[in-house]
């Protein structure tokens, strides 16, 4: 194992460089990985108790490549989460909290202009980091919100003219709270589906929240976090990873029916769907459910993907993609259940 401490010191294992896709990962590689996963579940076990699926989405955001949405009523450790992860690997990490009069070069950056040399500099905003997290994202105005575009998309942000490319790896965490409408900014159709997935927190479960009173009581909760496990190096790697994990062609077919259902289509159109929806997946959509699938796969230890991963992920990946109908908010019908009745319907390879 690389420490942040060594890696002046300790070279980084060579290994056998991997098509994308093949599932020929070399078996010290999946040793090195799943050393590499332990080492984060571990490292975030001490600051955030319970949110085994929350820890689980958020590494396989990360190696991945994408873009997390968090959604859940105040004090849930989201934003303790995000700062987490950040340590776990090494990252830097910037917090921008939202609000309205948050303007677009407060998060992207701007130009200054130096009086004694009569010339500007740049300076760069905190989307410059390894781990973002955009907190309350729907306090921003729409056109705050927009800033965050070509950075999520792009990897990189234009200040004057010029294109700054972002660090590698990128990842933005953002969070909402859902019980608050006043003073907020829906996020638009095409912002949330720049998201790889979309987690809801739940509230922990009675033991958990006896464990948090024993951490905070006791100062565990606020003690210095040890020396980070992983490295930024140790991160590209298991996307590089994620990249070689195989997908056969039958769950290839099996997400694009998926999505192609949810689109009023598919091997087995689901009755009465059009009711619920209004709009289906994107091929976006498809691609996540796909990398997502590729993420589960390497965190069970698999070098290849079978339909249970990208079962595994379907709410997480589809509940943000999907814009059901007025019917459907009106009934309280949850994106959850539309999505289980078109996995339901579409037969698994």
């Amino acid at each position: 194992m690389t420490t942040s401490g060594d890696t002046a010191t300790t070279a980084t294992p060579t290994r056998t460089r991997v098509a994308p896709g093949t599932g020929a990962i070399p078996p010290a590689d999946m040793e090195r990985a799943a050393q590499h996963l332990t080492d984060i579940s571990a490292f975030f076990s001490q600051r955030v108790v319970g949110q085994e699926k929350l820890r689980s989405s958020l590494v396989a955001t990360l190696i991945a490549g994408g873009h997390i949405l968090l959604e859940s009523v105040p004090g849930l450790a989201k934003t303790t989460a995000a700062e987490t992860l950040a340590a776990a690997v090494s990252g830097t990490f910037h917090r921008i909290q939202c609000t309205p009069d948050l303007m677009p070069n407060d998060i992207v950056g701007t130009q200054i202009y130096n009086y004694g040399t009569g010339s500007f500099t740049t300076q760069l905003g905190p989307v410059h980091a390894n781990l973002v997290l955009l907190d309350e994202i729907n306090r921003s105005s729409a056109k705050t919100q927009s800033a965050m575009l070509e950075a999520m998309q792009e990897r990189q942000t234009s200040i004057g003219g010029e294109v700054y490319r972002l660090p590698d790896p990128f990842m933005v965490l953002a969070t909402q709270n859902p019980i608050e409408e006043e003073g907020t900014y829906v996020l638009p159709e095409a912002q949330m589906d720049r998201f790889l997935v979309k987690e809801v927190l739940t509230y922990p479960n009675p033991q958990d929240e006896v464990e948090i009173l024993d951490r905070v009581s006791s100062g565990r909760q606020v003690a210095a976090l040890p020396q980070a496990p992983v490295t930024i190096a140790d991160v590209k790697f298991l996307q590089e990873l994620v990249d070689g994990i195989y997908v056969d062609s039958a769950i290839k077919r099996y997400i694009v029916d998926i999505i192609n259902t949810s689109r009023f289509s598919g091997p087995r159109p689901v009755p009465g769907l059009a009711d619920q929806l209004r709009v289906g997946a994107s091929p976006r959509g498809a691609i996540a459910l796909m990398r997502v699938g590729q993420a589960m796969a390497l965190q069970a230890g698999r070098t290849f993907v079978v339909p249970d991963d990208v079962k595994a992920a379907r709410h997480a990946v589809l509940r943000h993609r999907l814009v059901r109908t007025f019917d459907a908010l009106a009934n309280g019908v949850a994106p959850e259940q539309i999505i289980d009745v078109i996995f339901d319907y579409v037969p698994a390879p």
